[in-house]
C-alpha cells in the first residue's frame, strides 16, 4: 500500500487509522476485582479500552481479554465499524510474548470482542510478570474503511507484522486463485470443438465490438475484488485485499513506465503483461484475445515454485544491504506477495473479461441454434405441405 497520509472523507489521515497502547497493570497478582478495564484510548475516530478478566470470563484458570468500543452506547443508532487487532501480553523476552489477532465488525451488540482463552493463568508466572510484579498488555489496532478507490488501507508497519504469520494463506489464496483461472481456460482450450467455435465467433466481431469487450471500468474490477477476496470472518482477507491493491499500483507504473522490468523471486522478468491501465479502465494489452487466453492457461506451468524469502538470496540481493535481519524478512515477504497481488489482478481483470465474451459467444450460438431450429421447422412445414398436396392427387386420382 502506498504510504501516503492524505486526509479521506471521514477527515482523517491513513495513520490515524492505526494506532497501539500500552496498559501496565502493577501489582497484578493483587487484583482482586472480577473485571478490570484498562484507560480509553483514541484511534480511527473511536474511543476503545481493554477489558481484561483476571481469572476467566465463563471459564476458569484462563486470563480473558477482549477489546471494547468504550462509548458505544453515545454512537448514532446503526453504526458499525470494521476493525483489525491484536493483544499482546508481553514477555521479558519480547519474542515470547503471546499474542493473538482478529478481524471483527464492531456493532452495538457486538461493542467488545476478543479471547475468553487468551493464556492460561500460570503460565504468566514464566515471564510475564516482571520482577516488580507488572503485567504489561500491548494492544494495537487497525480501524479498516473499505473504499473503491483505496480498498482496506493497512498501516505498512502493522501489516509488515501480521503477514509473517499468513505469509503462506494468502499466498495460498493467490495461487489457488490462478490455478482455478488457468484450469478452467485449459479445460476450454483442450476442447478441440468448441475452442474453434469460440475462435470464429471472437474473429468474427468487428474490430470496434472487440476493443469494448476488450476493457472494463477500474471501479467494476476493484468491487470484484472485495466480492471475491474478502469475508469478514477471515482475518487475513485486509492484507490480501492490501496486497491486491499494491499489485495494481504495480501494474500502474508498469503502464507509466513501459521500460519497467519486473522480476520474479529468481531474478527473471516476469512474463509479459495481460493488462494496461488506460485512465480509469483496465484494458487487455493484446486484441488478439485467443493468444493472451492461451498464455495464461499456460502460465503457472512456466513459472517457478515461490521460494520461502528467508531462503531466496536473489530476493535478498534487492533488499538495501543496511537493514538487520527482521526487516530483510518483512521486505521479502512484502515484494512476494505484491507480485504475487500483481499477478492475480491481471488474472482476474482477464477472467472477468473472459466471462464477459463467453456469455456473449453463448448467447451467439443460442441465437444461432434457435435459427436453425426456425428453418428446420419452416422447412418441416413445407415438406408437409407437399406431401399433403401430393396425398390429395393421388385421392382424386
Amino acid at each position: 500500500m502506498a504510504k501516503t497520509d492524505v486526509d479521506d472523507e471521514y477527515g482523517l489521515k491513513p495513520s490515524e487509522l492505526y494506532g497501539k497502547n500500552t496498559w501496565k497493570i502493577k501489582k497484578f497478582s493483587q487484583i482482586s476485582k472480577r473485571e478490570f478495564a484498562s484507560s480509553v484510548f483514541e484511534i480511527g475516530g473511536y474511543s476503545w479500552h481493554i477489558l481484561m478478566y483476571p481469572e476467566g470470563c465463563d471459564v476458569s484458570n484462563h486470563l480473558s481479554l477482549f477489546l471494547c468500543v468504550a462509548n458505544h452506547d453515545e454512537l448514532l443508532p446503526g453504526w458499525s465499524q470494521l476493525a483489525q487487532f491484536t493483544i499482546s501480553v508481553m514477555h521479558k523476552d519480547p519474542k515470547k510474548s503471546k499474542f493473538s489477532d482478529t478481524l471483527h465488525r464492531f456493532w452495538k451488540k457486538e461493542h467488545d470482542w476478543g479471547w475468553k482463552k487468551f493464556m492460561e493463568l500460570p503460565k504468566l508466572r514464566d515471564g510475564f510478570i516482571d520482577d516488580s510484579g507488572c503485567l504489561t498488555i500491548e494492544t494495537k489496532v487497525q480501524v479498516i474503511r473499505d473504499r473503491v478507490d483505496r480498498p482496506f488501507f493497512l498501516d505498512y508497519g502493522y501489516k509488515t507484522e501480521i503477514v509473517r504469520v499468513y505469509f503462506r494463506n494468502i499466498e495460498q489464496i493467490f495461487l489457488r486463485f490462478v490455478e482455478e483461472r488457468r484450469s478452467k481456460l485449459e479445460k476450454l482450450i483442450e476442447d478441440k470443438a468448441k475452442w474453434t467455435s469460440f475462435g470464429v465467433f471472437w474473429l468474427g466481431m468487428d474490430k470496434n465490438s472487440r476493443r469494448e469487450m476488450s476493457r472494463e471500468k477500474m471501479d467494476v474490477i476493484l468491487k470484484g475484488f472485495v466480492k471475491h477476496f474478502f469475508m469478514e470472518n477471515v482475518v487475513t482477507s485486509p492484507i490480501a485485499m492490501d496486497c491486491l491493491y499494491n499489485g495494481l499500483k504495480d501494474l500502474e507504473v508498469q503502464t507509466k513506465n513501459k521500460k519497467a522490468s519486473p522480476k520474479l523471486l529468481d531474478d527473471k522478468e516476469l512474463p509479459a503483461p495481460f493488462v494496461k491501465v488506460d485512465r480509469d479502465m483496465f484494458v487487455l494489452v493484446d486484441d488478439d484475445v485467443l493468444l493472451l487466453l492461451e498464455r495464461a492457461a499456460l502460465l503457472e506451468r512456466a513459472a517457478p515454485e515461490p521460494l520461502p524469502p528467508k531462503d531466496d538470496k536473489a530476493l535478498q540481493n534487492r533488499i538495501k544491504e543496511d537493514k538487520d535481519e527482521e526487516d530483510i524478512n518483512k521486505e521479502a515477504y512484502e515484494i512476494c506477495l505484491n507480485e504475487w497481488g500483481r499477478r492475480t489482478v491481471e488474472i482476474f481483470v482477464l477472467d472477468h473479461i473472459f466471462s464477459k465474451i463467453e456469455v456473449a459467444y453463448k448467447e451467439a450460438i443460442a441465437l444461432k441454434r434457435q435459427e436453425e431450429l426456425i428453418r428446420e421447422e419452416e422447412e418441416t412445414s413445407k415438406r408437409s405441405k407437399v406431401l399433403k398436396k401430393g396425398f390429395g392427387k393421388c385421392r382424386l386420382n
